[in-house]
């Protein structure tokens, strides 16, 4: 496993301790340490840590509202830890977007595969993430490029694929994105 940043939070100190020295016994960077969720969710912004350590029960804020805040802003992975394993619980974790979950006392052997469990299926929901996003931007961009099309083969009698060579020729000579040039042939359109 690589050289992590993590933040550690949990209102016990103790428990801090002991993460921090497993934790940095094993190679990794504590970038900071909280004893609250609100402090948490502060130091996560903050610090942009590769994954975020966080016991359930703490004050001001209790970790499964902040990891909810740290997983919607997508700041980091994080693994809650716990000192009970009640079903009640463990369907708040799930549904605030944490990746993991430990129950109390921590044991090296449970820690670094939950670790990278987490680590791994964020990687996956990121890649997810970005591949429906380049989606939407695709379909978005064969909208405006379908619609350009029908613009000049109605203006010039051209068929689709004379069409679709006009828009890219001139995207070429222009050095502008296809979707660019569409866009201006709509708007050109639309200004008649």
């Amino acid at each position: 496993m690589q050289e992590l940043r993590i933040v550690i939070a949990d209102n016990e100190s103790i428990i801090r301790m002991d993460l921090r020295e497993m934790l940095e016994d094993a190679g990794h960077e504590i970038v900071g340490e909280a004893s609250n969720g609100l402090k948490a969710v502060e130091l996560t912004r903050k610090q942009r840590p590769d994954l975020v350590i966080m016991d359930i029960k703490m004050p001001e804020m209790d970790g499964i509202a902040a990891a909810t805040i740290i997983s919607q802003e997508k700041l980091a992975p994080v693994l809650l830890l716990t000192a009970f394993s009640q079903s009640e619980i463990v369907e708040k974790a799930k549904d605030s977007g944490v990746l993991g979950y430990l129950v109390k006392p921590i044991k090296e052997e449970s820690l670094f595969p939950a670790i990278e469990i987490a680590l791994s299926r964020f990687r996956e929901f990121t890649d997810l993430e970005k591949e429906l996003e380049d989606i939407k931007v695709s379909l978005e961009t064969r909208k405006v490029l379908d619609r350009a099309k029908g613009i000049l083969m109605e203006a010039y009698q051209l068929s689709e694929a004379d069409a679709y060579r006009k828009i890219q020729q001139y995207s070429m000579a222009k050095r502008r994105s296809i979707k660019d040039i569409a866009e201006a042939i709509i708007r050109s359109a639309t200004k008649k």
